[in-house]
């Protein structure tokens, strides 16, 4: 099912740094993960995540660094920050309020969510 890129678009910075607190990872690394962890409902396109990144890096959120893959070739790896880290927690905690909210608004806590 296509989801409408404003329901993503909200959700971006939260989806890429949790992957990178996880591990360091370049640009199609992160696309790859996401479509895997989402059963292909987050399919960013290159064009779409790197903003996302360079943004992250200019708030200082993420950090990046060349080095060389398993396969030998040199990419561009990204890395979470302590600010990071601490942009993370507050990105999951304003997510939580979120999905709580629409969650009460749509039935989710007493019809249960199956019935959408």
């Amino acid at each position: 099912m296509k989801i409408d890129k404003g329901l993503i678009g909200g959700s971006t910075n939260l989806l890429v740094l949790t992957l990178l607190s996880e591990k360091d990872m370049y640009g199609y690394e992160i696309i790859k993960e996401l479509e895997d962890r989402s059963d292909n409902t987050f399919e960013l396109k290159e064009g779409t995540l790197y903003p996302i990144l360079h943004r992250l890096e200019n708030d200082g959120f993420v950090k990046s660094y060349r080095a060389k893959g398993s396969t030998g070739k040199e990419r561009k790896y990204y890395q979470i920050t302590t600010k990071g880290e601490k942009q993370l927690i507050e990105e999951r905690r304003q997510w939580q309020v979120f999905s709580t909210s629409v969650n009460k608004i749509i039935g989710g806590e007493k019809h249960g969510i199956s019935k959408i």
